[in-house]
């Protein structure tokens, strides 16, 4: 491997930081929301299965 110099090294650190595409506010706040929102979702999904599975534990046991 080829050593570079430290200030090559920062030409390519600045040339490759102008490649990356930042969002937008708009991008952000509608990623930020669409998470939140598939959080809230998948919370109460696995409540009801884990409620599911508590009762029908819970059924077994009692029948015993």
């Amino acid at each position: 491997m080829a050593k570079i110099t430290p200030g090559e090294f920062m030409r390519q650190v600045q040339a490759e930081t102008r490649k990356i595409h930042w969002p937008s506010r708009q991008e952000t706040t509608t990623t930020a929301i669409f998470v939140g929102l598939m959080t809230v979702l998948l919370a109460v999904f696995f409540l009801g299965i884990d409620a599911l599975f508590g009762w029908v534990v819970s059924t077994l046991l009692n029948a015993l």
